[in-house]
């Protein structure tokens, strides 16, 4: 039992940061922390904090040793972003353990409710540590593929060569298999598979609850395939890809390294001659001087606008609301319309037609549309336009 308040474990972790790291890191490399490392690191950073340690359940004993509790270990992985990668055969369990329990979940479907839950519960958990370890494998390699690029630990050829070889065959290559929904026997395959048949269950089981468990049992695996796809594609899009190019860069200079220490021994092969072509003419300057030459000489230039003398119509809305206001009482405005454009002008335009339209909206008199008497017929010199009955009256008084 814990005997401190969380807050001042919490603090703790604050204020000794860099000593739990330095002790993180001894565990990491060697597996547990021994007694001797352990005072070393406390002299060097000049704390000595192993009974507060102890006490908040950071560290446990095993006989003169320590090592981190599983809770602190797996909490300082994830802020450090210091995963260790998992083997895929080890990541691979999960396809039992998950297919063990959604076979007991469609067996004992109608069974009991209470143990139908805790299954679906406990199959939640199992997709999620699945996909937990996979995240967490893709950011381990993708690191380490990027230390192996930049070359960190200054290794000559042979030997990236020969890890670049380790991390595909024994990590990439199998996880990515795991990953692939093509595959009859990868886990992707069978989460498919739990999904279609949860989704089935979520719209039509009979109990509320359970039917709220498949729901959120149902979004969680749609979460988990986007999550899957996007390491997938990471592994096959961009770690492998770089990885490969590690090891195909390294074999090509191992090679010319071997060939430059003894370049009599093998036969070089012809060294072809080098020509430049260009993508354009060889007279492209004289054709293009040719042509700007023409532009130097100064022309004069005479533009007509054909439509100057022709007269423009202007309309005159006094002109012809003073016209409307003397006639009113009207029955239909638009016979009075086409009746004074006739009248002056021989024909009916469309445009001096719509011209008019714009005195209904004029100041002086109210309109009355009759929209159940048939419409009558207009032509004018484009078109025909059938157009509605409008009464205009004075101020609404006939």
């Amino acid at each position: 039992m814990i005997k401190a308040e969380p807050k001042t474990i919490l603090n703790f972790l604050s204020n000794y940061f860099e000593v739990l790291k330095d002790i993180f890191d001894v565990q990491k490399e060697s597996g547990q922390i021994r007694k001797e490392k352990l005072n070393e690191i406390f002299k060097d950073r000049d704390e000595n904090v192993l009974q507060q340690l102890l006490d908040y359940k950071i560290l446990k004993k095993l006989g003169d040793d320590f090592e981190f509790r599983d809770t602190y270990f797996k909490l300082f992985e994830f802020i450090l972003n210091e995963f260790r990668p998992l083997l895929p055969e080890t990541i691979q369990k999960y396809e039992r353990s998950i297919g063990v329990l959604f076979k007991k979940i469609r067996d004992g479907i109608n069974g009991d409710k209470l143990i139908l839950g805790q299954r679906i519960l406990d199959l939640h958990g199992e997709i999620k540590e699945f996909s937990e370890a996979v995240e967490k494998n893709t950011i381990r390699l993708l690191a380490e593929t990027r230390e192996l690029k930049s070359n960190v630990d200054k290794l000559d050829y042979m030997e990236k060569v020969r890890k670049a070889s380790f991390w595909i065959d024994y990590y990439i290559t199998p996880l990515n298999n795991i990953l692939d929904i093509n595959h009859a026997e990868s886990i992707t395959n069978k989460l498919f598979e739990i999904s279609n048949y949860v989704n089935i269950r979520r719209l039509n089981f009979d109990d509320e609850l359970i039917r709220l468990q498949f729901e959120k049992l149902y979004v969680f695996l749609v979460q988990s395939n986007d999550d899957l796809l996007r390491q997938s594609k990471l592994l096959t899009n961009e770690l492998l890809p770089l990885i490969e190019r590690i090891r195909t860069e390294s074999v090509i200079l191992t090679g010319f390294i071997e060939f430059l220490k003894a370049p009599h021994k093998a036969k070089v092969p012809k060294v072809f001659k080098v020509e430049r072509q260009y993508p354009y003419s060889n007279d492209m300057y004289l054709n293009a001087r040719e042509f700007v030459q023409q532009f130097l000489q100064d022309e004069t230039i005479f533009l007509e606008d054909p439509n100057a003398l022709s007269d423009k119509w202007v309309f005159n809305k006094d002109l012809y609301k003073e016209k409307l206001m003397q006639q009113l009482p009207l029955d239909s405005f638009f016979d009075w319309a086409g009746l004074t454009l006739r009248g002056e002008y021989q024909t009916i335009e469309t445009d001096k037609l719509f011209a008019l339209t714009a005195l209904l909206f004029e100041d002086g008199i109210s309109i009355e549309v009759d929209l159940k008497q048939e419409r009558s017929l207009i032509r004018t010199s484009q078109m025909n336009l059938r157009v509605p009955k409008i009464k205009i009256n004075r101020y609404g008084i006939s």
